[in-house]
């Protein structure tokens, strides 16, 4: 009795464990959800005020604008293309750690970009545009750069996948085009063969001693029957029978939608 209850008791503790687990697992995955639901809210908020800002208020401020919704959207393509090619290309894991060294220098000069919006000094902004210009191009070129190998490199996947599944698909087709010879003469798909020799044999007949010379009427009616009735006597293919195609059973074969029913008519002849 007194284990019956401490397995019940190790049961139930096993279960509030469990239970205890998956509150912990749910609770984590909906934070992550909403932090990125609220991520994302706050990048779609931030692009929108840059390009008002860039559109309203043209000159250097405009231009601080465009610089960095360039560099966000240069940074954001390639960090998508990279990540999502990750969990099939093993490869890309080296060109994800560049990205990441290139990210911090895109967040330095994001930030700097930003500050720079709330100088009064609009001279200052100025001189140092053509500066801030050449760190912005010199970012999104090596962000480029990994973005397009990264897409080479799955198209070439994609290309070599296609040309080895079309060579397979080739090999199957050829496969499926190989007849098979007939065996059942009954078969009405096979093709009489005409002037078959007298000579050919019968399968499975065979001559007892006292039969090596036929007797004369036995002549007479080989010789009456002629090439007709050793054709008919024969069964089986020979050499030279054609090949033909196996023919299907119509109570077996499959009913495809856009085939017509058949009629009545039909089915009861």
């Amino acid at each position: 009795m007194e284990a019956a209850v401490a397995i019940i008791g190790l049961l139930f503790v096993l279960f509030v464990l469990a239970g205890v687990l998956v509150t912990v697992k749910a609770v984590k995955a909906a934070k992550r959800g909403v932090d990125r639901t609220v991520a994302q809210a706050r990048r779609t908020v931030e692009d929108t005020t840059l390009r008002a800002r860039q559109l309203a208020q043209p000159g250097v401020v405009g231009e601080l604008a465009q610089l960095r919704l360039s560099l966000r959207t240069s940074m954001r393509a390639t960090q998508e293309v990279l990540h999502g090619g990750s969990p099939d290309d093993a490869s890309l894991s080296e060109a994800i750690g560049l990205f990441e060294r290139l990210s911090a220098h895109g967040h330095e000069l994001d930030d700097e970009l930003k500050r720079l919006e709330r100088e009064p000094d609009r001279a200052t902004i100025g001189a140092r545009l053509p500066d801030l210009r050449e760190r912005l191009e010199r970012i999104t070129h090596s962000a480029e750069s990994l973005r397009w190998a990264a897409r080479d490199r799955a198209r070439r996947f994609a290309e070599d996948d296609l040309a080895s599944l079309s060579d397979q698909i080739d090999v199957e087709a050829g496969a499926l085009r190989h007849w098979t010879r007939v065996e059942d003469a009954t078969d009405p798909l096979r093709d009489p063969v005409p002037d078959r020799p007298q000579s050919a044999a019968v399968p499975g007949e065979t001559k007892s001693p006292g039969q090596g010379q036929p007797t004369e009427g036995h002549a007479r009616s080989g010789a009456a029957a002629g090439p007709s009735d050793a054709a008919a006597r024969s069964w089986g293919p020979t050499p030279e029978d054609p090949l033909a195609i196996t023919a299907r059973d119509p109570r077996t074969q499959p009913s495809y939608p856009w085939q017509k029913a058949p009629r009545t008519e039909d089915t009861t002849r």
